[in-house]
């Protein structure tokens, strides 16, 4: 049976959901190329990485994972890279091939987010998985935000690939499902404008 526990109110002021209104609106996507040092420090990952363990997890499973990959392991990941073009493209040309390498370097702090399809309860759908994982990657962007630093979400055809799959030792039932990059802003570009709310909320017609 399930049990609820009450928990004391968030209190509800105009100051509070005006600040969080702002710091949602204000997080951009910074690619990663235009991530610059200084990087978060290990007080500033730990807020972070904090701010990820808020989100909801349905049983508890802690579907997600997230693996750094230091500066002084790059050309491994960028390796894979370049073997993750080759298995789909075995005729790639030189530049194709740097420019696939030179992508792990970019960005000073850099991790994969992974995600478990069967761990603790394999009853729970991967849906509801990825959603938790992507409210705990939501809540790591907006607190990183709140300390001054740009971030950005990437994915690519290399994540499913057979070497990167080797690197980070993901088991059969996990999926790498993006890449996260932090860093200073260095620089920005024009922003696109946000859709409305009526562009994707509807109601339920009467039946």
């Amino acid at each position: 049976m399930h049990h609820e526990t009450s928990l004391t109110a968030f209190p509800a002021t105009e100051v509070i959901a005006e600040t969080a209104a702002t710091l949602i609106s204000s997080r951009r996507t910074i690619l990663p190329k235009r991530l610059t040092l200084p990087a978060p420090d290990e007080d500033a990952m730990a807020q972070i990485f904090a701010a990820a363990a808020a989100a909801p997890d349905h049983g508890q499973l802690l579907p997600w994972r997230f693996v750094l990959i230091p500066v002084s392991e790059r050309h491994r990941l960028g390796q894979v890279f370049v073997d993750a073009l080759l298995e789909r493209d075995s005729t790639a040309s030189d530049l194709e091939l740097n420019r696939a390498r030179e992508k792990a370097e970019r960005a000073p702090v850099l991790m994969l987010a992974v995600v478990d399809a069967v761990c603790g309860d394999p009853a729970i759908d991967l849906s509801e998985r990825l959603v938790s994982a992507g409210c705990a990657i939501q809540n790591m962007l907006l607190m990183a935000t709140a300390l001054g630093f740009g971030s950005a979400l990437t994915s690519g055809k290399a994540l499913k690939s057979t070497a990167l799959r080797s690197l980070f030792h993901l088991s059969i039932s996990e999926h790498a499902v993006c890449f996260i990059s932090l860093g200073s802003v260095g620089s920005t570009k024009r922003t696109s404008t946000r859709p409305d709310a009526h562009a994707f909320v509807t109601t339920l017609p009467r039946a």
